[in-house]
């Protein structure tokens, strides 16, 4: 069970580090957590910085512990949960191509991605990180990666409603509402609309 933990880790931090490198190499700048920014989305952004770096801490502690609360079917169901959230996120990142970033950038230009894994989800990423974080607290449940795990994905919640959906609205205004219309936030498409 650990080294399962382990591996849906480095699948999803090797993912995560690899893009930002290969940006990098492009003269992108990925990072723009709490950068440029003001107020309560420069706050948001610094917490939800610190609440995943403190997650990623808490859950190798507990694969490192093996933390083991739940019966061994709930555990292999955080398996699944995991391996979903690595193969959701992964296809996030493929598919924003060079317009991937971490935070919103003001300056740098980027496409309003809504075709591939976006036109099931508006927040494939986040969806990720929420599915792997799920999953870890279903292999290794302790109180403070579930507490943590909560706050990450609160954070991350505040992060496309106060920072990303407005800055979507103002950069690409009628074809951020059509798609913000038509796509749910995390998973499924919204029906009623035309």
């Amino acid at each position: 069970m650990q080294i399962v933990g382990y591996m849906i880790l480095l699948v999803f931090y090797l993912c995560y580090f690899i893009k930002m490198f290969q940006q990098r190499k492009q003269g992108i700048q990925t990072d723009h957590m709490g950068k440029g920014k003001q107020g309560i989305q420069k706050k948001i952004e610094i917490m939800m910085k610190g609440t995943t770096i403190a997650t990623f801490i808490i859950e190798i502690l507990s694969i490192y512990l093996n933390t083991m609360t739940f019966p061994l079917i709930i555990r292999i169901m955080g398996i699944f949960l995991g391996i979903i959230g690595d193969i959701v996120f992964i296809a996030s990142v493929l598919t924003m191509k060079d317009s991937w970033r971490a935070g919103v950038s003001y300056e740098e230009k980027t496409d309003l991605i809504t075709n591939g894994i976006y036109q099931i989800s508006r927040n494939p990423a986040f969806l990720g990180f929420d599915l792997i974080y799920l999953g870890m607290c279903l292999m290794f449940f302790n109180t403070i990666l579930l507490i943590i795990s909560l706050l990450a994905m609160m954070m991350f919640h505040l992060q496309i409603k106060y920072v990303e959906e407005p800055f979507l609205k103002q950069e690409f205004k009628e074809q951020y509402l059509q798609y913000y219309q038509q796509v749910n936030c995390y998973i499924g498409k919204r029906t009623g609309f035309k």
